[in-house]
């Protein structure tokens, strides 16, 4: 997507950290409107945005919003959880579940209900907000790097099926970010504004896959070389 002014975007978990990044850059660089997507709208208070209710768990609430914002040509799909623990913890099938409604059917909800929104539009973009765990695992964060696997596979297959459409499909990757779900964690930590940057500069380019970081770019790099059999850097 070259022209950000003609953008009409919904942002999911918009009300904090990257996804507050991104509503705030999209305003910056002249988007047409901002949805600004969150479980409770209130918590939405960026100037210049659309507050939106919408809990991606939620089958009736993505059906409600996919009718109701069919100006939306670009989604981004950022909602997130992350849980640490490895798969031996005693609460790791819950914790996994937890995790995978909203980081990977989320998406997937999103991206089913929107399609034909996108497609009625022109084709516009699809973004799924990935990590570095896409590839690299290890017990600090198991199970959401699990998820963020099954996302990047999904990202994947959706940029082949919304090919027709001409609709574009990015998987944006990254590593740690200085947001509330990286408190506990001490580790070198990208901005959300530098992540939400690379993203817009990314979309301008027409890339299929963004790097937001350095780490990331690192890591891609050496998944030939099998960087992913060692634990996630921390």
């Amino acid at each position: 997507m070259k022209n950000l002014q003609d953008a009409t975007l919904l942002i999911t978990g918009a009300n904090r950290g990257i996804g507050l990044a991104l509503a705030r850059e999209a305003l910056a660089r002249g988007a047409k409107k901002v949805y600004a997507a969150a479980r409770d709208p209130d918590s939405i208070t960026l100037p210049g945005v659309v507050p939106v209710r919408l809990d991606v768990t939620r089958d009736e609430d993505v059906a409600r919003v996919a009718a109701q914002y069919a100006d939306v040509n670009l989604l981004i799909n950022n909602a997130g959880v992350a849980e640490t623990g490895g798969f031996l913890a005693p609460d790791a099938i819950e914790s996994a579940r937890r995790q995978l409604e909203v980081n990977y059917f989320g998406p997937l909800r999103l991206a089913r209900a929107f399609a034909p929104v996108l497609a009625a539009q022109g084709g516009g973009a699809l973004v799924n907000v990935l990590s570095i765990a896409s590839w690299i695992s290890g017990p600090l964060l198991a199970a959401y790097a699990s998820t963020k696997s099954a996302t990047w596979s999904m990202t994947n297959a959706l940029r082949q099926e919304l090919a027709a459409q001409g609709t574009l499909v990015t998987g944006l990757h990254m590593g740690f970010v200085d947001t509330d779900l990286t408190q506990g964690i001490d580790a070198p930590k990208t901005t959300p504004q530098a992540i939400a940057a690379a993203l817009f500069d990314g979309l301008a380019a027409g890339a299929t896959e963004i790097l937001g970081d350095e780490v990331t770019r690192q890591v891609k790099q050496g998944l030939s070389a099998g960087v992913y059999l060692q634990a996630l850097p921390r």
